[in-house]
């Protein structure tokens, strides 16, 4: 009779375990998310027993490599041009597309630097200690594009375009700035969130200076993975996931 009890819940054991469990979700990842993203991924790990594989990147450098096949289940873009640019080259799937957050852009410099950023704003940039001032590569990553724009509305890319440095994705501009490669950095405000950084100045940008940095996710349509894919999506726009989210300084928007 205790055997007869617990087929039942073997049985719907085996009927609730996901599918998606089998492969592990590749994640192409803008990289302002490597922070948010990593959380965000071992929380849907655990409620789903799906391991998820991210890769991060600048999201103009993996748009051109996921067109030419680079083998992503999912691509999370820091802009939503990318990711539509793919459904128009029928790539992804635009059925699947959605606005997961809207990124920010912030002056951060090493606590030493003593620059007041929070009280001198754009300002100190001009300070003459700022030899070097690290943003991402405006040619393919979305920050990097915030970052000139930002410099250009509040009157100063002319005369400070010469102390740029360029990282090959808005992490790597970051690290710049940390290391003291730059002195400051022009940055994601998702990436202020790390342990390593939190000790730093930073000052947020006011959004009217850089065009709205909407981010947006697309499944590719050669995942092999699909359903993993579109469960994560939705994971994302879970209440769960918009928290993990804002918890990054990254504004969730819904579809």
């Amino acid at each position: 009779m205790k055997i007869l009890r617990k087929l039942p819940v073997l049985v719907c054991l085996l009927v609730l375990t996901p599918s998606v469990r089998a492969q592990t979700l590749r994640v192409a990842a803008a990289a302002d998310l490597q922070f948010a993203m990593n959380d965000l991924a071992g929380q849907f790990e655990k409620k789903s027993g799906t391991e998820v594989a991210i890769s991060y990147g600048s999201s103009g450098n993996f748009r051109a490599q996921i067109e030419n096949g680079a083998p992503f289940d999912l691509f999370f873009s820091a802009d939503a041009q990318y990711p539509q640019q793919l459904v128009t080259a029928g790539v992804a799937d635009g059925q699947t597309l959605v606005m997961y957050a809207q990124g920010h852009v912030v002056l951060w410099a090493p606590a030493g630097e003593n620059l007041h950023l929070a009280e001198r704003g754009f300002e100190a940039l001009r300070d003459s200690r700022v030899r070097k001032i690290a943003i991402a590569h405006p040619e393919h990553a979305p920050y990097g594009r915030a970052a000139v724009a930002a410099l250009q509305k509040a009157g100063m890319y002319e005369a400070l375009k010469g102390k740029l440095v360029y990282g090959e994705n808005i992490s790597q501009a970051a690290q710049f700035a940390q290391s003291g490669s730059a002195q400051v950095g022009i940055i994601a405000l998702s990436l202020t969130f790390a342990e390593s950084m939190k000790g730093g100045e930073r000052w947020e940008i006011p959004g009217n200076y850089y065009p709205p940095l909407h981010q947006a996710a697309v499944m590719i349509n050669a995942s092999s993975n699909r359903a993993a894919a579109k469960a994560f999506l939705e994971f994302i726009k879970s209440k769960e996931g918009q928290k993990i989210l804002s918890n990054y300084g990254l504004t969730p928007e819904k579809p």
